[in-house]
């Protein structure tokens, strides 16, 4: 009878202890709520993207080039702005200089520093390659380095052109905030505003994946489940979904809604979604 007792306790401890290590497994899930991996990618995206607009603005239309809206307006505002064009050497370039200090610009971001771009041909022709890169570039004391490359891949069934981009880049955040590494390849493609000569009015639809390391240092991947729509006249992407994976940890998703050009997001983890603010 002793024997029993003691081999049923012993089951019983056993199955105690298996299901205290599966609830604590659920609850480790359930209160996953690291959201660094999905923002630091928020704000790759943006800088990244933000270049290419700019750039955009003062290439697009070959010899005829502004850095200015249609209206006549600087996108980006202030005299503290210069931008040179070469059109004589090969390839030719453009530097986008913002000064040694920080330059206030319409958008609310400071920014200082050059962005220097060379290119092949005219931005609608195909097989044109657009190569980016910076001399101590900063955007709200977030210093951005590396390389974005663009190439017109002439137009699909659709008739729209696509550009394949590639990014190999790091951000160094201000104030000791920790280092974003972030490589991504991606296809890009020209959905609306190709028959004017105003950049502001074109929409661009991105589909791809990317790979970095947050501020943290933690690796993760990046799918684009749903294209991302960005308007060149928004900062950010207006709708679109995102599935991050950091090293080790589930999936989360970042949703940038459907509310139009705001900085709110939301990120899903195991079911449970947390709103954020993009930065």
């Amino acid at each position: 009878m002793t024997t029993k007792r003691t081999l049923t306790l012993a089951c019983i401890a056993l199955c105690l202890s298996v299901f205290s290590m599966i609830s604590c497994k659920k609850d480790s899930k359930s209160t996953d709520t690291d959201i660094e991996s999905a923002e630091n990618n928020s704000i790759a995206e943006a800088d990244y993207n933000d270049v290419t607009t700019m750039v955009d603005l003062a290439y697009m239309n070959g010899n005829n080039m502004s850095f200015r809206e249609q209206t006549g307006d600087n996108l980006l505002g202030g005299s503290c702005v210069t931008v040179t064009i070469d059109t004589v050497s090969s390839p030719r370039s453009i530097t986008i200089d913002f000064g040694a200090t920080n330059c206030t610009c319409l958008d609310g971001r400071k920014r200082r520093g050059k962005i220097i771009a060379t290119w092949t041909g005219k931005y609608r022709n195909q097989g044109t390659v657009i190569s980016i890169s910076f001399i101590n570039y900063f955007v709200n004391d977030n210093q951005i380095s590396g390389t974005k490359t663009v190439t017109n891949n002439g137009r699909n069934g659709a008739g729209h052109l696509v550009y394949s981009v590639q990014v190999n880049g790091t951000i160094v955040k201000a104030n000791n905030g920790g280092t974003i590494t972030w490589s991504s390849t991606r296809q890009r493609e020209w959905l609306a505003g190709d028959s004017t000569l105003n950049v502001l009015d074109d929409v661009y639809s991105i589909t791809g994946s990317a790979t970095g390391t947050n501020a943290s240092g933690a690796s993760y991947t990046i799918t684009i489940t749903q294209a991302l729509v960005r308007r060149m006249n928004c900062y950010w992407f207006e709708s679109g979904k995102i599935d991050v994976t950091p090293q080790g940890k589930l999936v989360r998703t970042l949703d940038y809604g459907n509310t139009g050009c705001d900085a709110n997001a939301t990120v899903t983890i195991a079911g449970v979604t947390f709103p954020i603010v993009l930065q």
